[in-house]
């Protein structure tokens, strides 16, 4: 059982402040490495403190960072603003009700540490196979299966439980079903892969 909200993934929550600095020193790789490029529109699905969305951002020609978490969304807008960054929409909302949430079909839904925690995977993947255009790509950054001791991160161990990560072919697995089709497989230093489906 858990005790997130309704509509809050299991194990997904914001790390500390520094955090994601020091997993992830260089974001503009790991987007780069899954195949963000200008001229997209992207999602940032599960966006979170907007980590991620401030560099899809300075890429893709318009981006939308959806949270179900307010706060967190806020922190997202700030961080953005700071940087003068305005092609960001901010959007509230449960990610199994994408469709509803965004207008018109993306180039790219990007989804970094939040897919282990999705209960139904496969209504989650039938979601964003429903709003990506065709030749659209949906990337999943997932931490590998690895014991929690090993994947220490500013001298703790991070990242979900053990029992929550998933195998590059749970991830697969689990996003076939809905029709899209594994891409590409990339490695993420130090803990992490990105499957890329389209």
């Amino acid at each position: 059982m858990t005790d997130n909200p309704p509509g809050f993934f299991t194990g997904t929550e914001m790390p500390d402040a520094g955090w994601w600095e020091a997993l992830w020193p260089d974001p503009v790789g790991v987007l780069t490495a899954v195949g963000v490029k200008p001229g997209m529109k992207v999602i940032d699905l599960c966006s979170g403190d907007g980590w991620f969305t401030l560099q899809i951002a300075k890429i893709a020609h318009q981006v939308v960072a959806i949270d179900i978490d307010r706060d967190l969304l806020e922190v997202a807008r700030r961080r953005l603003a700071e940087s003068g960054v305005t092609n960001c929409d901010f959007v509230t909302g449960d990610a199994y009700e994408l469709a509803g949430l965004v207008s018109g079909g993306t180039d790219f839904v990007f989804m970094a540490n939040a897919f282990h925690g999705v209960p139904d995977r496969p209504r989650l993947s039938r979601a964003v196979r429903a709003v990506l255009n065709p030749g659209g790509r949906f990337a999943i950054v997932n931490w590998h299966r690895r014991p929690r001791e090993e994947t220490v991160v500013l001298g703790e161990p991070r990242g979900p439980k053990g029992e929550l990560r998933l195998s590059p072919e749970q991830t697969t697995e689990a996003v076939e079903t809905s029709g899209l089709k594994l891409a590409d497989l990339v490695e993420i230093p130090p803990y992490h892969y990105g499957a890329v489906f389209g």
